[in-house]
């Protein structure tokens, strides 16, 4: 028996949107098969260099990302160490401080909002876009346009759904705040002033004030690295993020 001509007309469109959703995740596949690993310090520090025999740096390090096994300090003292200096344990005893906090460790969502921003929209939303236009060929086959767009459109979303969950465009990031410090030189007074203001309840403030006098200067900075890959595991990106994360700190010293 003959097939109906809405159902004919149906076939090709229908394979059509299977190419797409196949043909993006291929592409990220492809593009994104070497892995990418980058890292940017916000701002540069300057130190004072001193003699040998006061390279000495105390080291405070912290973890308060949701990723409380993801240890960098063992990394960070190998660093220091290879540059020439020597890690003290009391800071009264230090000519530099390194005070690190990492805020943030694993799959960073705002890649996808910055690639949402450009035009590259997770594979459901452009699997649902290849089915409306699915849809709407079936319907002007001799269907209902509408319930057949709609159909049209779950289906696409459905294999664009599908190829996302085979290929993935995976990006991680570790983000840590730095405080960098140095012991003012003979004769240098410092004079340090902190302004802070306090939410009280709903609808007040507290506003604190405090001014010292110190021996240290202070610098601060914040380095992010990422690595990306197509269906990268944390554990594989892992140690190339702490790699870059030890060498920007290591070019500090």
């Amino acid at each position: 028996m003959p097939k109906p001509s809405f159902v004919r007309g149906a076939i090709a469109p229908l394979v059509l949107a299977v190419f797409l959703a196949g043909c993006a995740a291929t592409t990220t596949a492809i593009s994104k098969r070497e892995l990418d690993v980058q890292t940017k310090m916000t701002d540069t520090v300057f130190l004072e260099p001193v003699a040998a025999d006061r390279r000495t740096v105390f080291l405070s390090v912290r973890n308060t990302s949701d990723k409380p096994d993801f240890m960098v300090e063992p990394a960070i003292r190998r660093q220091i160490e290879s540059a020439g200096y020597r890690i003290v344990d009391d800071p009264d005893q230090a000519q530099f401080m390194l005070q690190a906090n990492v805020l943030q460790a694993g799959r960073n969502s705002l890649t996808a909002a910055e690639a949402a921003g450009e035009g590259g929209f997770g594979s459901a939303v452009s699997g649902a876009a290849v089915g409306a236009g699915t849809g709407f060929l079936l319907g002007k086959a001799g269907g209902s346009d509408v319930g057949l767009t709609v159909a049209g459109a779950l289906l696409g979303a459905a294999i664009g759904t599908a190829a996302d969950a085979y290929v993935q465009d995976v990006t991680y990031t570790v983000i840590t705040d730095l405080r960098v410090s140095e012991r003012a030189r003979g004769g240098t007074v410092v004079s340090q002033s902190e302004q802070q203001t306090l939410g009280q309840g709903s609808g007040g403030a507290v506003t604190q004030s405090s001014s010292t006098i110190t021996d240290w200067k202070h610098y601060q900075t914040r380095i992010v690295a990422t690595a990306n890959q197509a269906n990268i595991e944390w554990d594989e990106a892992a140690p190339f993020m702490v790699d870059g994360l030890t060498r920007s700190i290591g070019g500090i010293f």
